[in-house]
Parts: C-alpha cells; structure tokens; sequence
C-alpha cells in the first residue's frame, strides 16, 4: 500500500509540476515575448491571428517537471531532458525561420539537402532524430533496444506534431496517449504525467484559438510521450510502437499537404 501511494504521489508530482512550470512560463512568454511579439505570431487555419507562446511555455514546463520529479534515474533525467529539450529547440527553429517556407513533408526537405539547401525541417528532422538515438542510448543496455527506443522517441515527437492542424487536436493528443501511461511501472508514470500536465494549462486558450503549440510544443510534448513509452514497454512492445510510428512517419507527407497550412508539420 505504501509503494503504491508512492507511486501515485510521483505522479500527482509530476503532472502537478509540469502545470505550474508551464503555467509560470506561458505567463511570462505573454508579458515579454523573446524577439517581439511579432515574432511568435501566425495565421491559423482559419486567418486568425495566435501565438506560439503555449510551445515553449510547454516544452519547458514538461523539462522542468521531468527534472525535479522524484524518484526517476539519472539516466531517465538526462535522457529525457536531452530529447524534450531537443525537441522543443530544433522546433522551435522551425517556428521562427520556417514560417515562410511553403514546403512541407520530409521528401520535400530531403529533396532541398539534394540541392545543397538545408531547410529549417531538415534541421528540425536530423536534430530530432539524433537526440531521440542518443535518448534511447541512454535508457537501453542492448543495441537493439537503444535503436528502437529512439525510433520511438523520435516517431513520437513527429507524430504530436502531425496532428496540430487544427485547435486542441495535439493537446487532446496528448492527453489521451499520455494516460495508459499512467498506469505503467517504474519512470514511465511521471514520463507520462509531465507532458500531459504541462498540455492542461494551455488546452483551453489553444481551443479558443488564442494559442497553439507550433512545432516546438508538438514535439517536445511527443518526446516525452515517447520517452514514457520507451521507459516502460519492451522489445515487442517497442517494436510494435516503432513500426507504426515509421508507417504514420510515411505518410506524413500526404497528411501534411492536405492536413492545411496549421500549424507547420515537418
């Protein structure tokens, strides 16, 4: 009974922390935004003018949260702090300096590293891909597992970011693949616990059209989901989860040209 409380305290910690993180965050993104304002303002799909404030704002609540739960290994720690933070800055990238850039999908960015052109998502994709690699070797022993860990950590990030298209559909996202997670064993319950905190507080100014998570949010959001899941799940399970990431991953490019011009998918 003890070690289950105990449980559901690191858990109610985590969620707990990542809220206030974010809410604290998103508060002083909106008093002084870094850059201007102007900087951190899109259309969205429907012309409106919001803001990005809700991606950094929950990117560095879900970081700090992972960083003060307690209980979890250092390896856990420096993992997820390498992938969540990688996520949200190779993101945050894009946001900035491919808000112009028309093209979309990896085989457009790839096709633009053919002609020597490094775009801002190819930036995002290689970075992102690397620190999900590097996250995964920190959290397995086998070489197998390392590799499949970061295919899910990176599969994940690019997933949550896929589906914000339109308003409360990455937030939603991420609560409801967030919490089975909260159930399981070990780090994977406050892994779980910190992004779904962190997308609460700006949920309701992301579906009044106020706010949106932008790709630093996404996937710093999906990092985290997919550290959760790489923490707790083993190699069949890691398998299973990195084969249908690679297939949702393949037909990004098709979801990302009729998905609208959102929120930017990779």
């Amino acid at each position: 009974m003890v070690a289950a409380g105990g449980k559901v305290l690191t858990r109610i910690s985590a969620l707990l922390g990542a809220a206030c993180a974010t809410r604290a965050a998103y508060g002083a993104l909106r008093s002084r935004p870094p850059g201007g304002a102007v900087l951190w303002e899109r259309k969205n799909h429907a012309g409106r003018t919001v803001h990005l404030h809700a991606g950094l704002a929950t990117a560095t609540g879900t970081v700090l949260a992972v960083a003060t739960a307690p209980g979890l290994p250092a390896r856990t720690r420096a993992a997820s702090a390498l992938a969540v933070l990688a996520a949200g800055a190779c993101g945050a990238y894009d946001d900035v300096f491919g808000a112009s850039d028309p093209r979309r999908g990896f085989r457009a960015h790839l096709s633009a590293l053919r002609n020597r052109e490094v775009t801002s998502g190819a930036v995002k994709l290689f970075g992102i891909g690397a620190a999900g690699l590097a996250a995964g070797a920190l959290l397995k022993e086998r070489p197998a597992d390392k590799l499949l860990a970061g295919v899910v950590i990176a599969g994940s990030a690019h997933l949550v970011n896929l589906l914000d298209v339109r308003p409360g559909r990455a937030a939603g996202a991420v609560l409801a693949l967030g919490a089975p997670g909260l159930l399981r064993r070990g780090p994977a319950g406050p892994l779980a616990a910190a992004p779904m905190g962190a997308v609460a507080v700006i949920a309701r100014d992301d579906l009044a059209e106020r706010t949106m998570l932008g790709d630093a949010g996404a996937h710093a959001l999906g990092a985290a989901l997919g550290l959760a899941i790489a923490t707790g799940t083993t190699r069949p399970g890691l398998t299973a989860h990195a084969a249908a990431l690679v297939a949702a991953t393949i037909t990004g490019d098709r979801v990302s040209r009729w998905a609208g011009a959102g929120a930017g998918t990779v």
